[in-house]
């Protein structure tokens, strides 16, 4: 179905469950949230499917985009545990982590533009308008994301009185 491999099926079912644990946390939150438990799900379906990206890949680019993800991954999920970075911690765990849900999407749009409906996709060409425009909507929607996730993380810092440093999640964690 879908000229999807069984490998193929691993990777698109072990990564699947990344997108409604990104979306969750970026609804309750404002961002993904590392030290709850939606964010160690995320991590580890994010980690099969970056990994197993290299399997699968038939596009120089796929290589490109799993060790990019795996990387801002890692270095996402690292930099807020340094205390010493303080503040600077969760701008900077929060813009590698909205890269990997950026990074999430962009593949998978574009694999669902070029499976469905199965046998006569809606996309045949790299190079579609549809195509395009749908990264391009998605580049658009990391712009803004980015921009308000730094506004909100710059708003608590400037009035501590009405937010902290941590989202509940990470404060039930912190106790």
């Amino acid at each position: 179905m879908f000229g999807i491999s069984p490998l193929g099926w691993v990777h698109t079912l072990g990564s699947l469950p990344a997108i409604p644990m990104a979306a969750y946390m970026i609804a309750r939150y404002g961002r993904i949230v590392p030290q709850s438990t939606p964010g160690a799900i995320y991590f580890v379906t994010m980690l099969i499917g970056a990994s197993t990206v290299f399997l699968v890949a038939h596009e120089a680019v796929s290589y490109v985009i799993g060790a990019v993800t795996i990387f801002l991954l890692l270095a996402g999920y690292a930099v807020g545990r340094l205390r010493r970075l303080g503040r600077a911690g969760k701008y900077l765990e929060t813009i590698c982590l909205s890269l990997t849900v950026f990074l999430l999407m962009l593949p998978t749009v574009t694999e669902i533009l070029r499976r469905v409906p199965d046998g006569h996709p809606l996309v045949t060409d790299l190079h579609s308008p549809l195509l395009l425009g749908s990264q391009a909507s998605l580049l658009v929607v990391l712009i803004v994301g980015l921009t308000a996730q730094i506004v909100y993380l710059r708003k608590q810092r400037l009035n501590p009185a009405s937010a902290t440093d941590f989202s509940p999640a990470e404060q039930n964690l912190s106790r």
